[in-house]
């Protein structure tokens, strides 16, 4: 069976001067696949560019070099504006503060209603009405929600209308950028669990934004690991976690803490040191085993083969 490439990242770039002198390489030369239905994780620690990836991606930020195909379509080519819109309802975004991204002067009716209005999706008032009081009750809402403004809700409970509205232009991909950092450890699991209900329920794609590896494995099927603005690894989830490659990669998984006093007492953190790759030799993207890539020098590929035992 063929899998249906939905999004395709080749060698994106973002760069930002800073008072005209300096540049930042927030990301330096990305190139990721997302296939239909599916859900990829990106992740890394703060200030190593996955958020501005996604923002990229969906054209928040524009690309300084690099390609972003969405079915097969330049995101970032010159569009009229009829053309971005029907873009823009195929795509959307979850963001990380449900607090901020909400407009506190507008009623929860009228916040997850934009979208509808703007794409003209509802025939009348009615038809209005009735969409958002639906979509109130996919997200775990009640419609008697509709009438009363974002600072009357819990974190968790704005998350919600922050999904609510990235749900009603039935949109095809939904970048979440960290979704549920912002959250209390309590709800962050009902969080990811509606994701997941909603994925199965519309046939959604994900790209999922966040530093937490645990609850990544938890909700992706391929994971992406970023250092710097750089890929340094991508595999199947069960793969990554199971036969970590990159250096950097290791010390993530090694901060995972786990129920286990024991393990606990034990645990080995790993300190990536970004010197141990010689600056002679380029660092280029490699597929070391079918489905799994890592960032290396030809050197370290061949050392990382021969551990693997696949010379």
């Amino acid at each position: 069976m063929t899998v249906e490439k939905l999004l395709e990242v080749k060698d994106l770039k973002r760069h930002f001067n800073i008072g005209g002198k300096a540049t930042v390489k927030a990301i330096d030369g990305v190139t990721f696949d997302i296939y239909k239905g599916e859900t990829f994780g990106l992740v890394g620690e703060s200030g190593c560019g996955k958020s501005t990836t996604g923002r990229t991606i969906i054209g928040l930020y524009d690309a300084t070099d690099g390609e972003v195909l969405f079915k097969g379509e330049d995101v970032h080519g010159k569009k009229s504006a009829a053309e971005k819109m029907k873009f823009n309802r195929k795509m959307q975004m979850i963001f990380q503060d449900p607090s901020s991204s909400l407009n506190s002067r507008m009623t929860v009716m009228d916040i997850i209603a934009e979208g509808i209005d703007i794409h003209n999706l509802a025939e009348n008032k009615e038809a209005r009405k009735k969409r958002v009081e639906e979509l109130l009750e996919t997200v775990g809402l009640n419609k008697e929600h509709a009438t009363r403004f974002p600072h009357e809700f819990s974190g968790g409970q704005r998350q919600r209308i922050g999904i609510a509205r990235a749900l009603a232009v039935e949109p095809e991909f939904i970048i979440a950028d960290e979704p549920i950092s912002a959250l209390d450890v309590s709800i962050q699991a009902q969080v990811v669990n509606l994701l997941k209900q909603l994925q199965d329920e519309f046939g959604l794609t994900y790209l999922f934004i966040a530093h937490d590896l645990s609850m990544v494995k938890y909700l992706s099927d391929r994971i992406g690991v970023m250092y710097f603005g750089n890929m340094v690894e991508l595999a199947d989830s069960h793969e990554l976690y199971k036969n970590p490659i990159h250096p950097y990669t290791k010390s993530l998984l090694s901060a995972i803490p786990l129920p286990d006093p024991e393990y606990e007492r034990n645990r080995q953190r790993v300190e990536y040191d970004p010197s141990i790759h010689d600056p002679n030799e380029e660092q280029q993207f490699r597929e070391i085993k079918p489905g799994h890539w890592v960032r290396c020098s030809e050197t370290e590929f061949e050392q990382y083969k021969k551990d693997l035992n696949l010379n």
